[in-house]
């Protein structure tokens, strides 16, 4: 069943309990479009967003667990498969287990990559501390494993269905940013940060005409300069008396763990390089990949910068945050944004079950029965449509125009006026 909860207060419990799938998506949707009205609009978008199946088939980049999952599948390979398939060789395994008693087939690993990259950092780190000579010599099997490990999560991530001419994520993606375009004149421009290093977004965007700022400036070489999130885009109205206004539709955008796309260079005030077109697959890229060190890295250029823009955008007066594909996994953020319920104006909107066993987070959320917190989740039974599944979210809830309480009010008039044209003031129709 699709659910929908404000703080304590469930907002389907006035329907009788057979009711529809659509009858609960339009109460979600007068809601969410309330909340596009809001001053200052952000969204926050997860892993799950960038992960779309069809049947058992992967359409996007998988979520962490499955992630991990092919991970040790690849491990267990046979030998005289494509390089692709070898990101870490037997002989790899076999002497990090020799040399340091490290098993990366451990079972606790098959479902947490975030757990085997701890385990590898932390021995990286040991092995670059130690004198011994045999810590130094295993030092160079544990950075090889690493590599390995990073080669899988940036293959994964630019290698699929979806890079070989299919569009459904990024169908999706547009779909979502439309939506956005459809706010109010006079409004704030959105602001969308994400943890992913995905270029779906960016694809999205430039597909369908939607003006953005990502942080960086320039055209042959685009650098991260964060100056750029303080500029607007307008258009001229009328030459002669010099008027502009804001362009509609113009989005912030952050990416707060970085990019498939990122470099760092030397030259340059702005090191931190945009490519548009491909890398070199064994070049570094700018990154923060899943470890519990992710919140030390957060702290460094450019990260530190766009994590400010993410503070200073959940502090703005009237500011409301929606959560889409993440599941407050990462303290870093999620410290953010318990910052912004300590405000009365602030709103939090996350697509996900707050009655998770698994998610100690939402738990604690969900107890707080705070009104300005809401939870929408849940699978309807007849159509099998997750509500908090990207597909689902940009399908079936997001606002359409007619959403829009403007558009609702011009769309009642031009009602009133067929009306009468077909003769309803007569006593017909």
């Amino acid at each position: 069943m699709i659910n929908f909860r404000k703080g304590s207060k469930d907002e389907f419990a006035k329907l009788p309990p057979d009711a529809e799938f659509n009858e609960r998506t339009e109460i979600i949707r007068h809601h969410l479009a309330e909340a596009f009205g809001s001053k200052n609009l952000s969204f926050l978008i997860g892993s799950g967003c960038s992960s779309l199946k069809q049947g058992d088939e992967e359409l996007g980049i998988p979520t962490m667990g499955p992630l991990a999952q092919e991970f040790q599948n690849a491990l267990q390979s046979p030998p005289g498969l494509p390089p692709a398939a070898n990101y870490v060789t037997g002989v790899q395994k076999a002497a990090l287990f020799d040399k340091l008693g490290i098993d990366i087939t451990r079972q606790d690993f098959h479902w947490n990559l975030e757990r085997l990259m701890e385990v590898l950092m932390t021995a990286q780190q040991f092995c670059r501390t130690s004198s011994k000579a045999e810590l130094k010599d295993a030092l160079i099997t544990v950075e090889e494993v690493i590599a390995g490990v990073k080669n899988f999560i940036l293959q994964k991530c630019t290698e699929g269905r979806f890079a070989h001419g299919d569009d459904s994520v990024v169908s999706l993606y547009r779909r979502f940013y439309q939506s956005l375009s459809m706010r109010s004149r006079g409004l704030a421009p959105a602001w969308v940060f994400t943890t992913n290093y995905d270029l779906f977004n960016e694809r999205a965007m430039d597909r369908s005409g939607i003006p953005y700022s990502n942080g960086f400036a320039g055209t042959i070489e685009r650098r991260f300069n964060p100056a750029t999130y303080r500029r607007a885009l307008a258009e001229q109205l009328d030459i002669s008396s010099k008027r502009w206004a804001a362009v509609d539709g113009y989005v912030h955008f952050c990416k707060l763990h970085g990019s498939l796309n990122w470099t760092e260079e030397q030259s340059g005030l702005f090191p931190i390089r945009e490519a548009a077109e491909k890398l070199d697959p064994a070049k570094d890229r700018v990154m923060i990949y899943p470890t519990p060190s992710k919140q030390t890295a957060s702290f460094g250029s450019p990260y530190s910068d766009m994590f400010r823009e993410f503070q200073q955008q959940i502090v703005q007066d009237q500011s409301v945050l929606f959560v889409m594909g993440f599941s407050f996994g990462d303290e870093h953020i999620n410290n953010i944004i318990f910052q912004g319920l300590t405000l009365p104006g602030f709103r939090l909107i996350a697509f996900l079950n707050p009655d998770d066993a698994d998610n100690p987070v939402t738990k604690e959320l969900a107890s707080l029965g705070d009104p300005r917190i809401w939870f929408i989740w849940g699978t309807d039974e007849e159509t099998q449509k997750k509500a908090h599944y990207f597909d689902t979210i940009v399908k079936d809830l997001m606002p359409s125009s007619a959403d829009q309480k403007e558009d609702q009010a011009i769309e009642k008039v031009f009602k009133k006026l067929l009306f009468k044209n077909q003769g309803g003031e007569n006593g017909e129709g």
